[in-house]
């Protein structure tokens, strides 16, 4: 059993603490709206810490899922921050999708720490089976690998600090093109009145399969698009990603494209629909 430190109890960071919980180790859990921590506590068992350094205090390890750089930055190095608390063996894994940036600079505050950003939306946190891809020290992952395995299905360490940070960008440039060709090829077999279960049928077992195209090929075509990954968040990671691009040189035209795509789909009142909503810029 080890002690952990939860910082984030929301859509995603809520059903990971829960894994922790039922698979035996004790949990604090901090919130910044409070509400959210006691009613974790209340359903899971635990307790709610006032703030991310008392969460943290005398911790074997503290895992943050937050929302963006800023919110990161305050958790860890801001006042009342965990890492001023954290013992010097714990490790502390951040589920956050941030910039490489700053996954760098928390490694260079600490000895333990991973860039852990996951995969697999709200059903994967739910269900345990998150994909999890990882920057940091061998020794880092060590500490961290056991306690991942709790909600993960798979856990991959790429490389040294941020690369766990640039692999989320590399996968949210890919599903970016693929929801695109996805709505496009929606759109077209529904212009040319084709039965659209046959459709899927037919290409579905081919090269065209996605993981998108088995999950929400259907959905899209019934205009249901509450599926927890929102249009605002995938704005967010894009631009993140076309931010590392402007350092590392790499040419992201599709994704700067669908980036303005989902600009478009705020404007329509989709920015917290799912990122299949891009197909509602198409005309049916």
């Amino acid at each position: 059993m080890a002690h952990i430190a939860f910082i984030g109890t929301g859509i995603m960071g809520g059903p990971m603490a829960r894994h922790l919980a039922a698979a035996g180790h004790s949990l604090t859990v901090y919130n910044r709206t409070r509400a959210k921590a006691e009613a974790w506590v209340a359903a899971h068992g635990g307790t709610v810490a006032e703030s991310p350094a008392a969460a943290a205090v005398g911790k074997d390890a503290v895992i943050a899922c937050v929302g963006n750089d800023d919110d990161l930055a305050q958790v860890t190095l801001g006042t009342d921050g965990a890492f001023a608390a954290m013992r010097n063996d714990a490790v502390f894994i951040d589920h956050t999708t941030v910039s490489a940036d700053i996954a760098r600079r928390l490694a260079a505050a600490r000895a333990l720490v991973v860039d852990a950003p996951v995969s697999g939306g709200q059903a994967g946190a739910e269900n345990g089976k998150l994909s999890i891809m990882c920057g940091g020290s061998a020794a880092a992952m060590a500490a961290a690998e056991p306690l991942m395995q709790a909600y993960a299905l798979r856990i991959v360490h790429v490389g040294g600090p941020g690369a766990g940070q640039q692999t989320k960008m590399v996968n949210q440039i890919a599903i970016a093109g693929v929801l695109q060709g996805l709505s496009e090829a929606l759109r077209f077999a529904q212009a040319s009145e084709l039965d659209l279960a046959r459709v899927f049928d037919a290409i579905s077992g081919g090269a065209a399969q996605s993981w998108q195209m088995v999950n929400r090929w259907q959905t899209m075509a019934d205009e249901q698009f509450d599926f927890g990954f929102a249009v605002d968040w995938m704005r967010k990671d894009l631009g993140l990603a076309i931010d590392e691009a402007k350092k590392n040189g790499a040419s992201l035209p599709v994704a700067a494209m669908v980036d303005q795509f989902y600009a478009d789909v705020q404007k329509m009142g989709g920015a917290r629909q799912d990122t299949s909503s891009l197909v509602r810029r198409l005309p049916r």
